[in-house]
């Protein structure tokens, strides 16, 4: 299912509470689930839906990255191809030259029987200095081949590699749509009193989170963002509303990291295109450090991103069926923080 059929089922979904699935005739009643387990299951299907998501992305990235190496590749076999045709055509007139000397005296006796020994010096040099040509013609040319075959080599390499990662970005995409038929079919399941309490249920919980991390301490200060973090917030605030779609990166829909990325991206500085990467290669900084534009990441293993807007808020592509938005800083369960740059 495409990014944009998920959007309008899952909208339709909650927009008209639909009713629990019938139960076929004959089937034995599934046992009414409790609101907590409720909103269990859909946030596991949630953070299940965005791990894999993140696997694909980073897929994905390695795959552009990796036709870029073929792209290069390629340019660099065909300006082999050329040198080593230059060489071989110098490699003929040498050859062709050989063959016009053994036809006649020869280079050699012609100076000795010239007239003039300053002219057999002076030509001498010259010989010297072709024969120094032709060996330079010799290792042109083997050079020429032995880098046309390990350039093709590596080609075909690339290739390769291009088309295994092809191959896996595939199974993946399938994995990330299965997660989300599971998250699909679960809301669709949901009466209109459960999704109510649900929603109120999580709600309280991102709030006593967000309450405990005040009365740990562990909140920012509000220290000013540097110019490039406070570009990346004001082009993320620029995405408010704008939907959820796995895989996205711009500009009309983004996943989680897709919007952190392309912030950056917009700020000047590039930063790696996962949550997960972004947790890996990013600089480190204590919660209670942040400032406007560092990026929190979320879950243990590291597979949601928002970016801190201030104020104890970060704006957030949530998940599937949701919208960018500002939330606050403990809506999950907080990794850390990164800042880039």
């Amino acid at each position: 299912m495409s990014g944009k059929l998920l959007r309008l089922a899952c909208t339709a979904a909650v927009a008209a509470q639909a009713a629990l699935a019938p139960v076929p005739a004959g089937a034995a009643p599934q046992p009414q689930r409790s609101v907590s387990q409720l909103l269990t299951d859909l946030q596991t299907l949630y953070r299940q839906t965005e791990q894999a998501t993140e696997t694909y992305d980073a897929t994905a990235d390695r795959l552009q990255r990796q036709k870029a190496e073929v792209t290069r590749l390629d340019g660099e076999l065909a300006r082999a191809r050329i040198a080593l045709q230059d060489s071989r055509a110098d490699a003929g007139r040498l050859a062709r030259q050989q063959y016009q000397s053994a036809s006649g005296l020869g280079p050699y006796i012609s100076l000795l029987l010239a007239p003039d020994p300053q002219q057999v010096l002076d030509e001498s040099h010259v010989i010297e200095e072709l024969a120094r040509q032709r060996a330079r013609t010799v290792d042109r040319l083997t050079g020429a081949e032995r880098r046309k075959d390990a350039v093709a080599r590596a080609a075909r390499k690339a290739l390769d590699t291009q088309q295994s990662l092809a191959g896996r970005q595939k199974k993946q995409r399938d994995a990330v749509q299965t997660k989300l038929h599971d998250v699909e079919r679960l809301l669709a399941a949901l009466s209109p009193d459960q999704l109510d309490a649900v929603t109120r249920l999580e709600q309280q919980g991102v709030d006593a989170a967000q309450k405990a991390l005040t009365a740990a301490g562990s909140l920012p200060d509000d220290r000013p963002a540097s110019p490039r973090g406070e570009s990346a917030v004001r082009f993320a605030m620029k995405q408010l509303g704008k939907p959820y779609v796995w895989g996205a990166q711009g500009p009309s829909a983004y996943d989680c990291s897709g919007l952190t990325s392309q912030a950056w991206q917009h700020a000047g500085t590039p930063i790696p295109r996962t949550s997960q990467e972004q947790w890996r290669r990013l600089r480190r900084v204590p919660l209670r450090r942040l400032r406007p534009g560092d990026l929190v990441i979320y879950f243990p293993e590291a597979t949601h991103v928002a970016i801190y807007v201030g104020d104890g808020k970060v704006v957030q592509a949530p998940r599937p069926g949701a919208s960018v938005k500002i939330s606050p800083l403990a809506s999950n369960p907080v990794l850390g923080a990164v800042r880039p740059g």
